[in-house]
């Protein structure tokens, strides 16, 4: 009898490099250096367990905010690292009000870099830093959605006996760039709480933030839907997994 095979090595990335840095401000110095002409890095973290001397992941984010880059989610690297893509944040991303108290921290200690100043007037500009999301703990249901759920009783009930991950998911499509993308969301959202109280909620569709159901097939495989439906359908057929950011070391991101 053969044993079974070891698990294949998730494979390492490679779109950008991957730094270690022993200390903050070692990681300070190459933002120094690098903030505007790096497209980003993959940062390792090493883990408590394998007693190396790393940066931490409440270090790592503080450091990025002064110069404008941003954390993403972190993965396994090895029995002794983590992984956390870090790049300069982008022209349009919403922020967490998490990171907006950091910041105001980060001012008053005089530790912000015109890098990272730019980053948050242009969020005030344009009213992104107004509209900071909260986290898992204390985000609420917003007025527009509450009132959307007033008027459809099933909605309503199903995203109340949601978990708070769960519900905490939901709540984060609604964060988009317009107030009419907002509204679509926001009608998308409530039709398919509604109608569908499967898992399929969960995955959200790039257009209106949540997944349409598939046609049923016939025997040939071939959906029985009309081309207005095929049409609609295509338009919506690329779901993505919403995975809130995470931090070695650290609790959930918000």
């Amino acid at each position: 009898m053969s044993s079974l095979s070891p698990k294949p090595a998730k494979p390492l990335p490679t779109d950008l490099p991957i730094r270690a840095f022993p200390s903050a401000r070692e990681f300070e110095a190459f933002l120094e250096r690098e903030h505007t002409a790096a497209a980003g890095i993959h940062l390792k973290f090493a883990k408590k367990s394998s007693g190396i001397a790393s940066i931490s992941g409440a270090e790592a984010v503080e450091t990025a905010l002064c110069f404008g880059w941003i954390d993403g989610q972190a993965n396994p690297f090895d029995d002794n690292w983590w992984l956390v893509r870090y790049t300069p944040r982008r022209a349009k991303s919403i922020w967490s009000q998490k990171n907006a108290n950091t910041i105001e921290r980060l001012t008053e200690q005089g530790r912000m870099r015109p890098a990272g100043i730019a980053a948050v007037e242009a969020a005030k500009a344009d009213g992104r830093w107004y509209r900071a999301y909260a986290g898992p703990a204390t985000i609420a249901i917003p007025d527009d959605l509450a009132t959307a759920l007033k008027a459809n009783a099933a909605a309503s009930n199903f995203l109340d006996n949601m978990t708070k991950a769960d519900r905490y998911a939901i709540l984060m499509r609604l964060q988009v760039s317009s107030p009419k993308r907002r509204e679509q969301r926001i009608k998308g959202l409530v039709e398919q709480l509604a109608v569908d109280h499967t898992d399929s909620v969960l995955k959200p569709s790039r257009k209106n933030g949540v997944r349409k159901a598939k046609p049923k097939t016939n025997p040939a495989g071939r959906a029985k839907a009309s081309t207005t439906d095929s049409c609609a359908n295509a338009s919506n057929a690329t779901p993505g997994q919403t995975n809130l950011p995470r931090r070695p070391g650290l609790r959930s991101r918000a």
